[in-house]
C-alpha cells in the first residue's frame, strides 16, 4: 500500500488530497476515512489504497501512520510551575486536614477555593 502526508483535508466540504512518497497526489474524501476518525490534518502520515477515478488517483481505505501532537499535551504547564502548584495545593490541604482532625467540616469559605484547584490540578494531570 503506498505511503504519504496528509496536503490538506477540508473538513466542511468533506474531502482533500494526500501527497504520495513517491510523488503524486491522491484525491481524498471523507467516507475513506477509518471510522471514529473526522479530520485529517496536514503533515499527518497516512497509508492508503489507490483507485482510478474519474479525475485520477482516489484514496480507499485510509490509516493513519501517526497522530499529530495532542493540543493539549502541547500547553500542558511546566514541570516546574506543577511543583508550586502543587506545595500550595498540599499547604491548603494540610490545614483542611487539621480541622478534620480536630473534629470540624472545612469552612465553605476554605472548601470550595480548594474544591476548585483539585478539580484543576486533576484536569491538568489528565492532559
Amino acid at each position: 500500500m503506498p505511503t504519504g502526508k496528509v496536503k490538506w483535508y477540508d473538513v466542511e466540504k468533506g474531502f482533500g488530497f494526500l501527497s504520495k512518497d513517491e510523488g503524486g497526489d491522491v484525491y481524498v474524501r471523507s467516507s475513506a476515512l477509518p471510522e471514529g476518525v473526522a479530520s485529517l490534518k496536514p503533515g499527518m502520515r497516512v497509508e492508503f489504497g489507490v483507485a482510478q477515478g474519474r479525475k485520477g488517483d482516489q484514496a480507499l481505505q485510509v490509516r493513519v501512520l501517526d497522530a499529530p501532537p495532542s493540543v493539549a499535551k502541547a500547553m500542558r504547564k511546566k514541570p516546574a510551575d506543577m511543583v508550586n502548584i502543587i506545595e500550595d495545593l498540599y499547604r491548603l490541604l494540610e490545614s483542611i486536614e487539621g480541622g478534620y482532625r480536630a473534629g470540624r467540616h472545612p469552612d465553605p469559605k476554605q472548601a470550595k477555593p480548594t474544591a476548585m484547584l483539585l478539580r484543576a490540578l486533576a484536569d491538568e494531570l489528565e492532559s
